[in-house]
């Protein structure tokens, strides 16, 4: 008769439990998620989600995993080109998971593995390019950087979609360097465009000059015609020589 007081205990700790094992049971997943399920230590070939699942724990496991795309910033990185100039260069990794029960299984950490390919493979790859590659054909070294980064995350069920070299941090040394060669070669340009002036300057003078020598009366009209630009200026005195030509006839009378 004493022991009956404790049922509506018993009761209310059984209900506890039950409601603790079924909310563990019941889970939403957004839209962007799946559910990576371990049924016995052993992995269910389709992930579940989204929405409303069921995980029968204990007996199940879930991991949860994001498929949205995944920005990863790579950190500087000292790069020796192919020229043995020293530079720091930093990246970005455009990535997601296609594959969740990959990225679970055959990776401990996708998110770390990934930062670590990248870093290595961004060494990698831009050390066997020279400087002048790195800096004016970025866009190819990007697309070898995504094809490589890709291939070795494919086992992992991870999608590489885009990298791109961010900044080159160039010596100050190096910064004078190309500095003084991109003075020189506007120089050697100013020069080549003067001279190629002055070449068709003097092939027009010696048409012209061609022009004048087979009609004299050419001549002449260049002549008035450089008084008349001089006479525009009021302060000028002009002498205004008198051909021999008109005086012929004078002469002979």
């Amino acid at each position: 008769m004493e022991a009956m007081p404790q049922v509506p205990g018993m009761l209310f700790v059984a209900l506890a439990v039950i409601l603790v094992v079924v909310f563990k049971w019941i889970n939403v997943l957004n839209e962007y998620e799946r559910a990576v399920i371990f049924r016995l230590g052993r992995l269910v070939e389709r992930a579940k989600g989204p929405g409303l699942i069921f995980v029968f724990w204990p007996i199940d496991k879930m991991v949860r995993i994001s498929l949205r795309t995944v920005v990863l910033d790579v950190p500087p990185q000292d790069v020796i080109t192919r020229d043995n100039v020293s530079v720091k260069v930093n990246a970005v990794v455009y990535f997601r998971v296609v594959d969740p029960g990959k990225a679970v299984v055959t990776v401990e950490n996708y998110l770390y593995a990934t930062s670590q390919l990248s870093q290595t493979t961004l060494r990698s790859v831009l050390g066997q390019a020279e400087l002048d590659e790195l800096l004016s054909e970025r866009e190819k070294l990007n697309e070898k950087l995504q094809e490589i980064i890709d291939q070795h995350t494919d086992p992992w069920g991870i999608k590489v979609s885009m990298v791109e070299v961010k900044h080159v941090d160039l010596p100050s040394e190096m910064q004078r360097a190309m500095a003084r060669q991109a003075e020189a070669e506007r120089e050697k340009r100013a020069k080549i465009i003067h001279a190629e002036g002055e070449l068709q300057a003097s092939q027009s003078l010696a048409g012209a000059a061609d022009v004048i020598a087979s009609n004299p009366v050419t001549l002449q009209l260049r002549y008035l015609q450089t008084l008349t630009e001089i006479a525009t200026e009021k302060n000028s005195t002009i002498l205004f020589p008198v051909p021999i030509d008109l005086m012929k006839s004078f002469i002979q009378k």
